[in-house]
């Protein structure tokens, strides 16, 4: 079955002069129909009304269709092909036989798109009938009308689902071959190829305006023309029964001569000259230039190459009833032309010279048959003129006269289907010669009736046919554009809707989405920086309270290191740096763990964001290739780009905490890391807290006697003791001893020192040690830095764990939010674009539809037949 966008009509009644001009049944009996005058001409007169309204409906017609497809819709140039065998049914039913004369299976396509193709049926139109094309399925069904297989036609079947007029001479390879001239044409714009359309159409707008001016003008003209030597000249002289025109064996006529009635000048028999580039007017005498009727053959010999056109007004003393020219009804002009094939130039000029022409008398030699020439302008003529007079010429001459009269007519049966279905009135073999010597009765006499019927009686075949003809064709390429480009417009509205039924949902999801989205990303970036804020400040926290404990920041199992162990008091001072430095790299570690943290978290929340990301943004639209690498979070490269230098150690270089075992202030060793008298005497005691500036000035002075003595003792001991160390020593202890109060307590405090320092070197110092550095070393880095906004140690590496994190999951969001708003932009503008085409395609299939039924409805007014 085959889905039509446009309803064949079938309403057709005939013309009144058809009506007229039929044969009755008596007819058939051989009994002529009796036709008054009166009839013919009012049927005629009826007839030319119509089409007058006909051409000027197409004209509108043609003037839509040109602002159509300039301001709304480019309109396509289709294609159409025989399907592939492969495409065709292997058995054709015989029951489709006779409906596939009318109704044909084609591949469509575009010239400006080869590589969009479907299969269409592009039925035949008939009386009163559009053409129709229509989608195609596997099978059609037989059209019931196609019945009537005989039914007039004024074209070959071959030619019925082509343009005529439209035509574009292309020569397109088959579809969807790379090597063949289609893949050029391609690659032209749809602008170009619509350029070339609009071309034809203003051409035919033109051509329109001449028909109008043809139809309403109530003179006939009628060209004769041929090949060389065809005899046209001779042919000519023999109408008028004057040897006027110039003849010879060799070519002579290279000028148009138009003969007229010499009533039209006045009775006055003369040659007219008409000047290059001027509009003749017989009013107006320098338009043209006056000469004698027997200089004609001299001007025609003295300007060979001179394209010419030349004005003969003739009497003709002979009665109306057999006079061509002085017919007494109708101003005939009977116009000799140049042979076709004598050169391009007047070839081209007879071509044109065709739209103004009434009646073609094409005259053919007998000997010669149809030349190249002949067959173009015969086929270019008929998409115009369905009929028309041919005058086989020098036909006495030939020997085998049977044989003749068949294949000329098989060559006019192809060339011009009408003609050959009217053979006997309007195909005459004659010798144009022996007229002159006939006496009214010979096979020039009958052309003579015919011609004078054809032209005088017959109207509606030689002054009218032709326009509707022409109508007939060029409304046919108007429904065989319209009916493609409907298909092409349904096409695109279905294609717009199921666009706008894909992506207008997503739209409007992700429009809805957008805030979830926006709150999701932030959940994500904030959980995962509070976490790592949290989880950072625990473990430095817990690190910094074991180190004041004397143990290392972090737990031995999970890390390989270890505390020093004690070798005795002549290395003491030795053991107790390496202590230091062992508790400042527990330190590093475990900033280094709360890092590893950080990136286990910061991994999780990136993964998050990745299914977050799966779920917001909708099908089609790539997905982040960037690829997170955890182990690029604290680089140290990022830091130098950043412009820092120096030593930076596990990822950072804030003076603090990352890189405390490198850094030589945090490593310096003092005698209060191995015995502190505040808190191992004075804290014991004394409550810290209830004493004022000034006691704990005093408390420190009077004890601080004890300490520079074991500061002493150790400072022999140790290997390590340097000279700095004692100078540094005696200068403090000559300081206290200058104090009043401080002789009063030497003595005491020695012996007390003594007890205690050989016990703290027995008992406590292996113990005593770790936890004095370890809790300085806490005091110190819990102490905030005036000179840092961030505040102590653990602010500082908090702050800088979770700013890292923060960073990376704010990038990743970042990247999720950029891929959100442009997918929903992209989808924004797919919907516009869905709308629009959905909008231009509807107004398109509407326009389209009533250019078809505007065509209809011209046909039907002027009772124009389907030739196309």
């Amino acid at each position: 079955m085959a889905q039509s966008y446009f309803p064949a009509r079938s309403v057709w009644s005939p013309s009144p002069l058809q009506t007229a001009q039929e044969p009755s049944s008596s007819s058939l009996h051989g009994e002529k129909p009796q036709v008054t005058a009166e009839e013919v001409q009012g049927a005629y007169l009826l007839q030319r009304d119509n089409l007058l309204g006909a051409i000027d409906n197409t004209k509108g017609i043609l003037h839509d269709l040109r602002q159509f497809s300039k301001e709304s819709w480019v309109v396509k140039y289709p294609q159409l092909r025989d399907s592939k065998p492969e495409e065709q049914p292997e058995e054709i039913p015989t029951s489709l036989k006779t409906a596939r004369r009318k109704s044909a299976r084609r591949s469509l396509s575009f010239a400006d798109d080869p590589t969009w193709h479907t299969d269409v049926v592009v039925t035949t139109p008939r009386k009163g009938l559009t053409r129709s094309v229509t989608l195609a399925t596997i099978t059609d069904e037989p059209d019931e009308s196609a019945e009537d297989g005989d039914e007039e036609r004024l074209v070959t079947s071959s030619e019925a689902h082509d343009f005529r007029v439209f035509r574009l001479d292309l020569k397109l390879g088959s579809h969807g071959s790379s090597s063949s001239p289609s893949s050029l044409v391609s690659q032209l714009e749809k602008s170009s190829i619509a350029n070339l359309v609009d071309e034809r159409i203003s051409a035919a707008i033109t051509h329109i305006e001449k028909l109008r001016q043809r139809v309403e003008d109530t003179s006939s003209k009628v060209l004769v023309t041929g090949d060389l030597n065809a005899g046209k000249s001779t042919f000519v002289n023999a109408l008028l029964r004057k040897n006027v025109m110039p003849v010879d064996q060799q070519p002579c006529t290279t000028a148009f001569c138009e003969v007229h009635d010499a009533a039209e000048n006045n009775g006055k028999e003369e040659l007219h000259i008409v000047k290059e580039g001027i509009s003749y007017n017989i009013q107006d005498d320098s338009t043209f230039t006056r000469v004698p009727i027997s200089s004609l053959e001299d001007f025609v010999s003295e300007n060979e190459n001179v394209q010419q056109v030349l004005k003969v007004y003739l009497a003709d003393g002979r009665p109306s009833t057999e006079s061509l020219l002085n017919n007494g009804v109708v101003d005939i002009s009977l116009i000799d032309a140049p042979g076709l094939n004598r050169d391009s130039m007047k070839t081209t000029a007879i071509f044109a010279r065709q739209e103004e022409i009434d009646v073609v008398v094409f005259v053919v030699s007998a000997e010669n048959h149809f030349t190249l020439s002949a067959k173009e302008f015969l086929f270019t003529a008929s998409n115009e003129k369905a009929y028309l007079f041919i005058v086989v010429n020098k036909y006495d001459q030939i020997r085998d006269k049977a044989k003749c009269r068949r294949l000329i007519l098989d060559q006019i049966r192809q060339l011009s289907p009408r003609t050959y279905e009217d053979a006997e009135d309007l195909v005459h073999f004659v010798d144009s010669s022996a007229a002159f010597q006939q006496d009214g009765t010979g096979p020039f006499s009958n052309l003579e009736k015919d011609l004078r019927s054809f032209v005088l009686v017959k109207r509606l075949k030689s002054k009218l046919a032709p326009a509707s003809t022409y109508l007939s064709h060029i409304l046919s390429d108007i429904e065989l554009l319209a009916g493609a480009n409907c298909i092409v417009a349904q096409a695109e509205y279905d294609r717009a809707r199921a666009d706008l039924e894909r992506t207008k949902p997503v739209l409007e999801k992700m429009k809805q989405g957008r805030e979830v989205l926006d709150e999701s990303l932030a959940n994500i970036e904030e959980s995962g920086a509070t976490f790592t804020r949290v989880h950072t400040k625990d473990i430095l926290t817990v690190a910094l309270e074991r180190v004041g404990q004397g143990k290392l920041g972090v737990d031995e199992k999970q890390v390989a290191l270890r505390m020093p162990t004690y070798s005795g008091l002549l290395s003491l001072w030795s053991w107790a740096c390496e202590v230091r430095r062992t508790m400042l790299a527990s330190i590093d570690l475990a900033v280094k763990l709360a890092e590893e943290d950080a990136r286990v978290a910061t991994t999780k929340s990136v993964k998050e964001l990745a299914q977050l990301e799966d779920t917001i943004l909708p099908e089609g639209v790539e997905r982040s290739r960037r690829v997170f690498m955890p182990e690029a979070m604290f680089s140290t490269r990022a830091a130098q780009r950043r412009g820092r230098r120096g030593t930076i150690v596990a990822g950072g270089s804030q003076g603090l905490g990352i890189g405390l075992a490198h850094q030589p202030d945090m490593l310096e060793t003092t005698f209060l890391d191995i015995f502190d008298a505040q808190y191992h005497v004075f804290d014991r005691f004394v409550n810290h807290d209830e004493l004022s500036v000034g006691q704990e000035e005093t408390a420190l002075t009077a004890l601080s006697v004890a300490s520079v003595g074991l500061g002493a003792l150790t400072m022999v001991g140790g290997q390590t003791a340097g000279f700095h160390s004692l100078i540094t020593s005696i200068y403090r202890i000559s300081n206290i001893l200058s104090s009043d109060s401080a002789r009063k307590w030497v003595a005491p405090v020695i012996a007390i020192a003594g007890l205690g320092a050989t016990a703290y070197v027995v008992w406590e110092l292996p113990h005593s040690v770790p936890r004095n550095i370890g809790r300085r070393l806490r005091t110190t880095l819990m102490k905030e830095n005036p000179e840092r906004a961030e505040g102590s140690f653990i602010d500082l590496h908090v702050h800088r764990v979770s700013f890292e994190t923060r960073k990376v999951l704010r990038l990743a969001a970042y990247d999720v939010r950029e891929r959100h708003a442009n997918a929903l932009e992209e989808r924004n503008r797919e919907v516009n674009a869905a709308q629009e085409m959905e909008k231009k395609a509807t107004a398109a299939v509407e326009f389209f539809t009533n250019v078809h039924q505007k065509s209809g409805e011209v046909r039907e007014s002027a009772q124009i037949m389907g030739s196309a």
